[in-house]
């Protein structure tokens, strides 16, 4: 099987940065425990796909063997610097790339010496344990004219490459969950999902995930993404969807907390 395991993460640097804060260090030890899952399922590769990295005029794809460098993020730099060390399958992204290029999508690589990756990846990859320049992966970047449905397309490119160079993928969708967050400051130990109606719409898109429905998931996200403001109409969750197709059998919800008002999940999906 070329997929064996699929995660949903959120992006935000909170649970690295300031693992003290109750909330926030659960949602550390989630990713923690996501990442032992992930290490045990055996990927030869992790497919990513983070809402943070955008792009506008193509598809892009890491095709760098190895980013290094010390980021600091722009809205928590207050709470420190973030490390990385990340490895790409630079032969498997230049595979994505033809395979978009072939299905209609503008695509192209990015090799570049310190281009800023974003927050999301450099903490999931961190947390998760595969940040170590060891496991390598690819990366795919939130082009912001792209729609839930193409955002599928990718996915589904990025496994049949995978498939073509026989090599075992994990695939993770980096994004959060209700994407309000508060505007004045508010003491780290009071967060709290920042309305009452977010925090049900969070609920029962984890619960829909949990039932293992892909096209109940799929009809849902169009009305979440709207009634919760779910960050960039939850793009990431379908990149998911189209890399699990079939298999998709539902999920466990490993940590559900608040993120300086947002929602955010540490989700396994259950394969078939």
């Amino acid at each position: 099987m070329t997929l064996v395991s699929a995660f949903l993460v959120p992006g935000s640097p909170l649970p690295q940065l300031r693992a003290d804060v109750a909330p926030w260090g659960r949602l550390n030890q989630a990713l923690r425990a996501a990442g032992r899952a992930l290490a045990a399922s055996r990927p030869d590769v992790v497919l990513v796909y983070s809402t943070q990295w955008m792009a506008v005029l193509d598809q892009l794809w890491i095709t760098r063997g190895r980013s290094t460098g010390l980021h600091v993020d722009e809205n928590w730099h207050e709470y420190g610097e973030l490390p990385f060390d990340i490895a790409s399958d630079a032969s498997l992204a230049q595979a994505c790339i033809q395979g978009c290029r072939e299905a209609g999508i503008h695509a192209r690589g990015v090799d570049y010496d310190q281009f800023p990756i974003d927050t999301g990846t450099i903490t999931v990859s961190t947390l998760m344990g595969f940040g170590t320049g060891q496991l390598p992966v690819t990366l795919a970047a939130n082009n912001l004219y792209h729609d839930n449905a193409q955002t599928e397309q990718l996915s589904r490119i990025a496994v049949q490459a995978a498939a073509a160079q026989n090599k075992r993928v994990a695939v993770i969708g980096i994004g959060g969950l209700s994407n309000t967050m508060f505007r004045e400051p508010v003491e780290p130990d009071s967060d709290h999902v920042i309305a009452p109606a977010d925090d049900e719409w969070n609920r029962r898109m984890l619960a829909q995930l949990e039932s293992g429905d892909a096209d109940q998931v799929r009809q849902l996200i169009p009305e979440f993404a709207g009634q919760a403001k779910a960050e960039m109409g939850f793009k990431h969750m379908s990149w998911l969807l189209g890399a699990m197709g079939e298999r998709f059998r539902g999920a466990n919800v490993l940590e559900y907390a608040p993120l300086y008002g947002s929602g955010g999940a540490v989700v396994e999906f259950k394969l078939g």
